[in-house]
């Protein structure tokens, strides 16, 4: 997504970020402030906005007058009855042609502004996504994080345009009628003044229960989303195992709850706007009736009757909205709040200031590293100590548990030692830029994960002036000739989700075609050929060999034929390494890599 904004618009999606992170933290418990300061240095575009808008609604904030203008001088009746006429009807047509002009000018200050912002901070989220680390994301259900950047980043901008823009327009309004009123009337104004305090109460009496009941509906709609999305990837499995009536039942009582939840802030919005309402017209039949006293009395025309019922119909509505904004800003305070708290999460990897690697010899050192997740009492990595010479292809096996991933996950620097050190051509891998150093890595994970897009585009994914023959050779490395030559459009062919449309193994060739592309210095596989057929296997392991000369490579493997060929193998249990050594010395010790071994053999 940051790839696709312009330089400019990038910078202004940071500049946000550090601002809205600013205010947070000022502020973490009063998400209007922070949105008030958000938006600081933006206000005059609102401002203008408002006064092309007062503008715009000139016909309509004027209308009662130039109306009891009419009234009264038709009442009068002369030559006076005339000119009112031919004056307020030539000034409402005068208010009229102005109307299209203001109202195109009011929505490119107001759409310009909000739309801009809202788009900066998606991007701003979606820049801190990619900052955040690892075990921040195995943390945080995708799901939540969707919704976060969708959902709440919607409502905000809905927020910012009902607070900066409905709300400054319904007080202009509100002054307007209110001062108009005051000048041609001081005793019709008590009607006027007597609606803030009355509004304010009822604001006051629901705020806390909307607030709450919004809080919950966010927090299950988050909930909501996770589960769908878990849904969705759990489709394939679901059918094979004929669940989809468990599936079901589980996600439509997660539904029923969102709409519970739904059901009760409805509720409460609707008691709200119902109450308010009915204070208004109460309001509203006594000024009508005191108006029409007046009158009587002769104390007011009868055409202000009409004035004062319509100025007063204005107002109250003006205030009607204003109490309707609560929920719709009680619900973007809120989102403000769950926006905040990724922005300002600290679980990011910095590098800043770090030294950057221009080459990278792919010497490794484990010096007594232990590892322990943030949730588990006990380590994964107890005191590992290891050395791997340039160019060496280390395979580390063992079971379920023993620490494999998180040793892997460390060599890339997802993941950074607790205790003890990891060293990189001799240097503390916390104190070197790790975007620097990943320039020359290539991952091939267990599970190979594809884009929608072109076969072309997932292979080359992130480069830039790969020529054909560089991805030929790549393509050819990986086994993939065959394949391609079969799709309808080639390299170009478009891949569906995931790459549906392809088997396990043609998706874990294009995966090492990808790193094979990167000419990289240092390889990790985790378990690379694992979904491939023995012949495919055997092809790929041959053009994997070629590639690793020269490179350091570290193979993460359960099926341990695929690592006869490394210069050593390292045996992990429990998080330590418990044999080392090659194949034939390892098979010929008859220790624990032996009884694995013969194991697998014995069940092929």
């Amino acid at each position: 997504m940051m790839r696709g904004l312009k330089k400019s618009e990038r910078k202004h999606s940071q500049e946000l970020e550090q601002k809205f992170v600013k205010y947070y933290k000022k502020y973490p418990e009063n998400s209007l402030k922070v949105l008030l300061g958000f938006y600081k240095g933006q206000y005059h575009k609102f401002l203008i906005s408002c006064f092309f808008f007062m503008i715009k609604h000139s016909p309509a904030l004027f209308s009662s007058l130039l109306i009891a203008n009419v009234i009264n001088g038709v009442l009068a009746g002369g030559e006076d009855a005339k000119r009112a006429i031919f004056f307020s009807v030539g000034i409402w047509l005068g208010l009229l042609t102005i109307h299209l002009p203001a109202n195109y000018l009011y929505m490119k200050y107001r759409a310009r502004v909000t739309r801009q912002t809202e788009a900066a901070l998606r991007g701003a989220l979606v820049r801190k996504l990619q900052e955040l680390s690892i075990p921040y994301h195995t943390q945080v259900q995708s799901g939540r994080l969707q919704s976060k950047i969708i959902r709440d980043v919607e409502a905000i901008e809905t927020l910012s345009s009902q607070l900066f823009m409905n709300a400054m327009n319904i007080t202009l309004n509100m002054v307007i009628m209110i001062g108009i009123t005051a000048v041609k009337n001081r005793i019709i104004l008590v009607f006027f003044v007597l609606v803030a305090p009355i509004a304010s109460l009822t604001m006051v009496a629901f705020r806390k229960k909307i607030s709450k009941e919004n809080r919950d509906f966010r927090v299950e709609m988050e909930n909501t989303s996770a589960r769908v999305m878990e849904m969705v990837e759990m489709v394939p499995v679901t059918r094979a195992h004929a669940l989809e009536e468990v599936e079901r039942e589980r996600m439509e009582k997660q539904l029923e709850e969102t709409a519970e939840k739904g059901y009760r802030l409805d509720m409460v919005q609707s008691n709200f706007g119902a109450v308010g309402w009915v204070v208004f017209q109460v309001f509203q039949a006594l000024c009508l009736g005191f108006s029409g006293y007046l009158a009587l009395k002769g104390k007011i025309q009868v055409g202000d009757i009409t004035f004062y019922q319509t100025s007063f119909t204005t107002v109250v509505n003006q205030f009607t909205a204003l109490i309707n904004l609560l929920p719709v800003l009680t619900k973007g305070l809120e989102s403000v709040k769950s926006v905040g708290e990724v922005l300002s999460c600290d679980d990011v990897e910095h590098n800043e200031g770090k030294e950057e690697l221009t080459k990278l010899s792919g010497e490794y050192e484990f010096r007594k590293v232990c590892y322990s997740y943030p949730d588990s009492e006990g380590e994964v990595l107890k005191d590992l100590s290891m050395r791997v010479k340039p160019g060496e292809t280390v395979a580390i096996v063992g079971s379920s548990g023993s620490g494999k991933t998180t040793m892997l996950n460390m060599l890339i620097g997802f993941m950074l030692p607790k205790e003890g050190q990891i060293l990189v051509d001799g240097k503390d891998i916390s104190e070197i830029n790790l975007k620097s150093y990943r320039r020359f890595l290539s991952v091939v994970p267990q599970m190979p994960l594809l884009f929608t897009g072109t076969l072309r585009d997932n292979i080359t994914y992130g480069l830039e002036g790969v020529t054909e023959e560089e991805l030929q050779k790549a393509v050819q490395a990986a086994n993939l000739s065959e394949m391609v030559a079969k799709l309808p459009q080639g390299l170009d062919t478009m891949l569906e989700e995931h790459g549906a449309n392809l088997s396990g193994g043609q998706r874990q060739r294009i995966a090492i075609a990808r790193a094979i592309i990167r000419d990289p210095q240092v390889i990790l596989l985790d378990e690379a050929t694992s979904a491939l057929d023995v012949i495919s296997e055997k092809e790929i392991q041959e053009a994997m060999q070629r590639l690793q000369k020269g490179r350091t490579t570290f193979i993460v493997a359960h099926r341990l034929s695929t690592v006869k060929n490394a210069d050593r193998i390292a045996v992990l249990s429990a998080g330590k390494i418990v044999e080392e050594g090659n194949y034939a010395e390892l098979m010929e010790r008859k220790g624990i890599f032996y009884h694995m071994e013969s194991l697998q053999v014995s069940l092929a």
